[in-house]
């Protein structure tokens, strides 16, 4: 079993989906947990009463991560109540499909300035603490749309690729404080984001699958919380893919 006992971590758009899923799997794993939330306070209040039913000290933040005063007031939240953030997990994001053609400014910006500048502000914001303490884990949520692009999310595959040249600098620039960088590329995981999709598309999408199936929550989240772990303490400046194969065929 991987031992988070004594550790605090934080994790950006916690309160649902994959994201809720990181925050119970690394409480369940003796973590305390902050996760910021965007809007939705009840779902915040659920995932934080889960967090507390599994005995570990949990914190919910409304920030906006595509606001860097909003990623620097929630490091500040967290280091308040916990001390200190030896584990970073950037998984906010939101969608906005469109053909490129269709694809208006708003849109593109809307998702750029979540999904990978959002990333950015946070992780600037957390590495003062992480660097002084000479020690942290910071887990980055990429897709399989930054591998390989997907036709009508320019804008989210762009945000992803992004996010992965993110994820290779900082753990370059960040190895010699004794902090890891990584990220987990997901396949097709049911979740809000991707209940909008026609049958049809999620069937195609499925059929490009090796296993066969959709992915799981808890099956990526199950990944962001080895990599936040002591037995993950060699590897750096990587993606792995939770994708059932996807990206091999």
């Amino acid at each position: 079993m991987l031992d988070l006992t004594g550790k605090s971590a934080l994790v950006t758009g916690g309160s649902r989906g994959i994201g809720r899923a990181i925050v119970l799997r690394l409480a369940s794993q003796g973590a305390d947990v902050a996760f910021s939330y965007r809007g939705n306070a009840a779902a915040a209040e659920q995932t934080r009463a889960a967090v507390e039913k599994l005995g570990r000290r949990a914190l919910a933040v409304q920030a906006d991560v595509a606001r860097p005063e909003d990623a620097t007031r929630l490091i500040e939240a967290v280091t308040a109540v916990f001390g200190r953030i030896d584990i970073l997990v950037n998984n906010a994001g939101i969608t906005s499909d469109h053909l490129i053609a269709f694809t208006g400014i708003g849109d593109w910006a809307r998702v750029i300035d979540t999904n990978l500048s959002g990333a950015m502000y946070v992780t600037r914001a957390a590495l003062g603490e992480m660097s002084r303490a000479g020690r942290g884990r910071i887990v980055n949520i990429a897709s399989v749309a930054g591998q390989a692009g997907n036709a009508s999310q320019a804008n989210y595959s762009a945000a992803k690729a992004g996010l992965i040249g993110l994820t290779q600098s900082v753990a370059r620039e960040v190895a010699q404080d004794g902090i890891t960088c990584n990220a987990v590329a997901p396949g097709l995981v049911p979740t809000d984001l991707t209940d909008e999709l026609p049958p049809a598309a999620r069937d195609a999408i499925v059929g490009q699958v090796a296993l066969g199936r959709p992915g799981t929550a808890d099956e990526v989240a199950a990944t962001v919380v080895f990599l936040a772990s002591d037995e993950a303490a060699y590897i750096t400046g990587q993606v792995l893919a939770v994708d059932g194969g996807m990206a091999m065929m």
